[in-house]
């Protein structure tokens, strides 16, 4: 059989199933093997309320249902137009024992030993070893194994989420003009062929400028204006793009990128404080990130004391914004009322997990730690008068199985952007201080 033609059989990893539990089904007509030490290993994981808990319990309850009656160890069709599927152990000798290789009998090595017996026993048959972790890969491919990332869900083309707003020069000072009498002009070819629904420019001449955002519906350009939410005020063009999309009842849901210091999480919580009565509740959440591999039921105290070191940044920012005002201003009696009636609402994203949201704005930090499927859940959890922000910096990712191309903010952006619905801003200019700037630049 030639290699053109050559029957492919991918050997999947636990830290595949745990980022996308419908990885199986994700290999066409391709054949897909499961090392049996992954089942222990989901075994480990199938308790908690963790995402990958949730992940973990859905693969085991997939192969339960496939199986029926029969065993896992015999291969087993996966469907119409799709490949087969089994448990694999390995095999009693092998020439390359990665065991022995690298010293240790760790699950990697079974993994890898799994892989290489496959590869023994099927000449004709390409093995691929599939996972999310780097050095694994790395592993397997020193010792003449096939091995590849996970790559559904992952983006390539990563011009669309790292573009910015448009410039457009040296236009027709009368384009302006209207633009900035009338407040709204029909594009009229204006924008060159490069239009994008809720797109945001800069348009310019030598003399003149303005900002507007593209309405698809309308096939319009809309001047946009510096909005105050709740005395934050936008420090340039970038944060008034995001404050027009946060403050538009039309834009439903919003992808705020940039990294740290340009004020993500900031414009998004004024902007939410701003819009309070529109809203039941304001609730915002990020991923619980542990440090230093400390879990979070090693501190001390309640749910709410063990969450809120994790929490410390949303903390952070409505501390700034109440600093805005005195103890006795209306509006600082105003957050204290949002806060006591749990109107305002600081959580954890675990513990949101399953509800239903209906007329909230939900804010959604540090969605670059987030999974395309994570980031599929929370929205379509949003009911009628929801409007969903995610904020995060794809350069700055905390979990080791998740890269700039594969995770959930950035899946986001380049899926959605263009819809009517939905607006991504990126933020480039740090506000936070000169330090902050002089690390992003230079560190």
């Amino acid at each position: 059989m030639s290699k053109a033609t050559k029957k492919k059989l991918y050997v999947l990893d636990t830290s595949v199933l745990l980022f996308d539990h419908n990885a199986i089904q994700h290999f066409e007509d391709n054949d897909v093997a499961i090392p049996i030490t992954v089942l222990e290993e989901l075994d480990n994981f199938k308790i908690g309320n963790d995402t990958k808990n949730f992940e973990a319990r859905a693969v085991i309850r997939f192969l339960d249902k496939l199986s029926g009656l029969s065993g896992l160890n015999n291969w087993l069709s996966l469907g119409t137009k799709k490949g087969r599927i089994k448990i694999v152990m390995q095999a009693g000798h092998l020439e390359v024992d990665a065991g022995e290789v690298y010293g240790s009998d760790k699950n990697d090595h079974r993994i890898i030993n799994a892989a290489l017996s496959l590869q023994n026993e099927g000449k004709n048959t390409k093995v691929v070893l599939v996972t999310k972790d780097i050095n694994l890969r790395i592993k397997a491919k020193a010792i003449g194994l096939f091995a590849e990332d996970y790559l559904t869900g992952k983006v390539k083309n990563m011009d669309t989420v790292s573009e910015g707003a448009s410039l457009f020069e040296e236009l027709d000072s009368e384009i302006i003009h209207n633009l900035y009498a009338k407040g709204s002009i029909k594009e009229g070819g204006i924008l060159k062929g490069n239009k994008t629904a809720n797109g945001y420019y800069v348009l310019n001449n030598c003399s003149n400028s303005v900002l507007a955002r593209y309405d698809s519906v309308e096939d319009t350009l809309i001047r946009v204006e510096k909005q105050y939410a709740f005395s934050i005020k936008p420090k340039n063009a970038e944060q008034t793009f995001a404050m027009d999309a946060l403050l538009n009842d039309e834009i439903k849901l919003v992808a705020v990128q940039g990294v740290a210091g340009t004020g993500k999480t900031l414009l998004a919580l004024a902007a939410a404080l701003e819009q309070r009565n529109k809203y039941d509740q304001i609730i915002l959440a990020r991923p619980i990130i542990p440090l230093s591999n400390r879990e979070i039921g090693f501190l001390p105290g309640n749910a709410e004391d063990k969450i809120s070191p994790y929490m410390q940044p949303l903390y952070d920012n409505l501390k700034f914004i109440k600093s805005q005002f005195k103890g006795t201003e209306k509006r600082a009696k105003v957050l204290e009322e949002l806060e006591e009636s749990g109107k305002l609402s600081i959580t954890a994203l675990a513990f949101i997990r399953g509800r239903s949201f209906a007329n909230v704005m939900f804010i959604v930090d540090e969605a670059q730690n987030l999974t395309p499927h994570e980031v599929k859940t929370i929205i379509t959890r949003a009911g009628d008068g929801t409007k969903i922000v995610f904020t995060g910096d794809i350069a700055q990712i905390d979990t080791p199985y998740m890269d700039e191309q594969s995770n959930g903010l950035t899946y986001l952006i380049d899926k959605l952007k263009g819809h009517h619905l939905f607006a991504h801003i990126k933020l480039e200019k740090g506000e936070r201080s000169e330090l902050a700037n002089l690390a992003n630049e230079l560190l």
